[in-house]
């Protein structure tokens, strides 16, 4: 930029001047470039461009598309997982290996019952939906190909589901080929698509109920990374409630006046403020908690069937 300057402080004015300035300009900034392709081509330290892989963009389009009109806002809490690990230790003896997944996804899931605005999407012109039934979502990595990829996977009625079986889906979601699973292999050929009709569906989906229900059926997410040692994370809003798992760590908390060492996690919800004030989702998160420290027992013990005949509400469950 300095040659360039050097060479236009004495600018002419006339039309003709002004035609040679240009064409000067442009040569410069021509030499400009080809001396910086020339240095990158020479250099060690340079870049290199290249084009986002097809397999991310299905979560760019979410992250992008989906969460850019929402008002993310956030909510800590840390449980004490005692009741969890206990469970699924006697689970194990019993011949089910259930992860904390499974349990996390059945406590949202069935807090989420009682808390309809956890599960209302925002609609163009004023208007919003509930949805009836609820549906866990949760990011699964995949490999396509040498790329690694996150897809959305989908469990439906999770808060009528033994948490073996929700373990059940969750293992096929990890190990099962990708055109096995309807959902997955959905959204991979949805990243072959071209931009423009992805975009498409994507609009569709955020002003058709019918169609969210599709493509974009989930009533609340989930990304949990506690596995590589993170304690923490603050996922995108994706949906209306969208939680973040860390990792279960032995940290010093006070019970009974006494400092003892307990298993403890860290939930994080990303609530869309549009649809939820923080009060709400306070009480909605404070739920899952519960559930997750010991209320969740109540449902561990019944039956698929009585559940989805029942339907029992949170408050039952808690207290019975």
């Amino acid at each position: 930029m300095v040659l360039i300057s050097s060479k236009l402080k004495d600018r002419p004015t006339s039309k003709v001047g002004n035609i040679a300035h240009r064409k000067l300009v442009l040569e410069s900034i021509s030499a400009f470039l080809t001396e910086e392709k020339m240095d990158k081509q020479n250099s060690k330290g340079g870049f290199s461009l290249s084009s986002l892989p097809r397999p991310r963009w299905n979560v760019v389009d979410m992250i992008t598309f989906i969460g850019k009109s929402s008002v993310p806002t956030y909510l800590f809490i840390d449980v004490d997982m005692t009741w969890v690990e206990e469970v699924r230790a006697q689970l194990k003896t019993m011949g089910s290996k259930v992860t904390v997944t499974a349990i996390l996804l059945k406590a949202i899931a069935i807090a989420q019952r009682a808390h309809p605005d956890s599960r209302t999407a925002s609609l163009p012109w004023g208007r919003t939906v509930t949805f009836n039934d609820i549906v866990a979502g949760f990011t699964v990595e995949r490999y396509i190909g040498e790329q690694p990829a996150v897809f959305f996977g989908a469990i439906k009625n999770p808060d009528t589901k033994s948490v073996e079986e929700i373990a059940s889906e969750l293992k096929q979601y990890s190990e099962a080929e990708m055109d096995a699973i309807e959902h997955l292999d959905r959204q991979n050929n949805f990243n072959n698509m071209p931009w423009l009709f992805r975009r498409i569906i994507l609009w569709l989906g955020l002003r058709y109920p019918a169609v969210r229900l599709k493509y974009l059926g989930a009533t609340f997410g989930m990304s949990s990374i506690g596995k590589w040692g993170a304690k923490a994370l603050i996922p995108p809003c994706v949906s209306t409630s969208t939680f973040g798992i860390g990792e279960i760590e032995q940290r010093a908390v006070v019970r009974d006046g006494k400092i003892v060492v307990r298993p403890m996690m860290t939930i994080t919800l990303n609530f869309d403020h549009r649809i939820i004030d923080g009060g709400p989702a306070a009480r909605f998160v404070g739920d899952v908690k519960r559930l997750l420290e010991g209320g969740l027992e109540n449902y561990m013990h019944m039956d698929t069937s009585e559940l989805n005949t029942k339907k029992l509400s949170l408050d039952t469950a808690l207290t019975s």
